[in-house]
């Protein structure tokens, strides 16, 4: 079997991009309130990865402005 992160991570991958896909920002948070009814371990580690790749998502998101503005400038 599985161990609860690799669940997690998987389950998050998925989440995401249906998440994406339907335009709900916070389905996550939904999925899970379903797995806390019946395991809060993997909730929380779910949570934890969710979080992690939509900080990172953001992240990559606020680097690739900065180097728009970078470049922007440069080029005026």
């Amino acid at each position: 079997m599985a161990d609860v992160t690799s669940m997690a991570n998987k389950l998050a991958e998925e989440c995401l991009a249906v998440q994406n896909e339907v335009g709900n920002d916070r389905l996550f948070m939904d999925v899970a309130q379903v797995l806390g009814a019946s395991s809060q371990t993997l909730e929380e580690a779910f949570l934890t990865a969710v979080r992690t790749r939509m900080a990172e998502i953001a992240g990559r998101r606020y680097l690739a402005q900065k180097l728009k503005e970078h470049r922007e400038a440069a080029a005026q």
